[in-house]
């Protein structure tokens, strides 16, 4: 089997992963199993935020009973947007917040508003969420959120640090929106892309109790040394009394987790019929610079004279060193290349975000081999001089090595694979 070979098929496997989180499906399963109510008297709400956002709305609209009265709003990033029959659908900035995200923001807080006891709203949350639907809370202005979001994304905050601090300063986040749709009855359908699948951090958790408070946020960006950088309201925020009481007493919410990283995880691994395969890490976090070496001590480890697929998920973070431009998903394969330089056989590392965009770039992440350093230097370009730019973009695409899938209308965080050919 040659490199190209294994090539091919680590871009095959990936997109086994994808359709294993495909959110029409998991909304369908869901739905098919749980119905949605006769509502006689009152209206049905349907409220999608997130990149699967239309997907899940549109599988959702289907359940609706007959005879229901039915109102939908979905908000999505731009690359995912499209017209869904008998939903308005809204398109705004990610990962950072902009004024269309501001807007949506108060369109679901209308909808949301307008319930009463008669009705039954459904949320459809996906990953995302959180810069969709900045929401600013009186005295933070956009830009606020827009900076402080900047800050967060460039000095390596994980998505649990980063959706605790956003909930102090949005009037949705952190169990907002069940506070608003009272007196409805709520119900929450999530699709997740944090590893845990804990549900306070999934768009920052509209839908249930935050993560903490403003002191927690507080201490946590003075004790990383950037409350400094902060905006001046934003300091002010986190430095006043509470904004949330994270032990308040929220309205009863049915939240489902319907889909997550393990599903597409271990649909790759089912889908393995030439190599021994197994699941090394359903929680890869931390720098990219750590995962890489956990990666390549586990591939070294596991190396055998038989072909092997080996598989992780979960998501990196990234700090960035330049201006350059990349993810965390190309930076781990660039780093990767380099780790595994001098590795005998045939390989090949893919590693992919799942939504299909890789930081602020058009790439969903990379796919190296024993051969990607060489063609990078053959280029007349050193690994480590993109690396020290954060330009693992630009490294990429000089090796051949980017993967493009465009937007796939999911989010279930990133997921790694190795197949080897001794």
């Amino acid at each position: 089997m040659t490199t190209e070979t294994l090539r091919a098929t680590a871009k095959s496997l990936f997109h086994v992963g994808l359709r294993a989180a495909d959110p029409t499906l998991a909304v369908r399963r869901e739905l098919s199993q749980n119905p949605l109510p006769r509502l006689p008297k009152g209206t049905l709400y349907f409220a999608a935020f997130g990149k699967a956002a239309c997907a899940m709305i549109h599988e959702a609209l289907q359940h609706a009973p007959p005879g229901n009265r039915v109102k939908a709003l979905a908000v999505t990033n731009y690359e995912n947007a499209r017209e869904v029959e008998g939903c308005k659908v809204l398109a705004a900035g990610h990962p950072l917040p902009d004024a269309n995200g501001s807007k949506a923001a108060q369109h679901v807080s209308d909808l949301l508003r307008n319930a009463n006891a008669n009705d039954h709203v459904v949320a459809l949350i996906s990953g995302g969420g959180s810069a969709l639907l900045p929401a600013p809370i009186q005295g933070i202005s956009l830009d606020d959120k827009v900076t402080t979001s900047h800050i967060l994304l460039n000095n390596g905050y994980d998505i649990t640090e980063m959706n605790m601090i956003r909930q102090q300063l949005s009037s949705l986040k952190g169990g907002g929106m069940s506070l608003l749709a009272q007196p409805a009855s709520l119900r929450g359908l999530i699709i997740s892309d944090v590893i845990g699948d804990d549900l306070r951090t999934i768009a920052s958790g509209p839908t249930v109790a935050p993560i903490g408070d403003n002191k927690t946020a507080r201490d946590l960006i003075m004790h990383r040394g950037h409350w400094e950088l902060l905006p001046k309201a934003v300091q002010a925020q986190l430095t006043a009394g509470s904004n949330q009481d994270f032990n308040w007493p929220l309205p009863e919410v049915k939240n489902t987790l319907i889909c997550s990283n393990r599903y597409s995880l271990n649909a790759i691994k089912a889908a393995v019929t030439d190599h021994e395969a197994f699941i090394l890490d359903e929680a890869l976090d931390g720098d990219v610079s750590e995962a890489v070496a956990k990666i390549s001590a586990q591939i070294r480890d596991h190396i055998a004279s038989k072909p092997l697929c080996m598989i992780w998920g979960g998501e990196t973070t990234v700090t960035l060193r330049g201006n350059g431009k990349g993810g965390r998903n190309q930076e781990l394969a660039l780093r990767l290349a380099q780790a595994l330089d001098n590795l005998s056989g045939d390989w090949v590392f893919l590693s992919g975000g799942t939504d299909g965009r890789d930081g602020p770039t058009d790439a969903a992440g990379g796919l190296v081999d024993g051969s990607t350093v060489k063609r990078i230097i053959d280029q007349g370009y050193l690994p480590k001089t993109f690396l020290d730019r954060s330009d693992s973009y630009h490294a990429l695409k000089h090796s051949g090595d980017l993967l493009m899938t465009g937007a796939t209308g999911t989010n279930v965080a990133d997921v790694q694979i190795f197949l080897y050919r001794p």
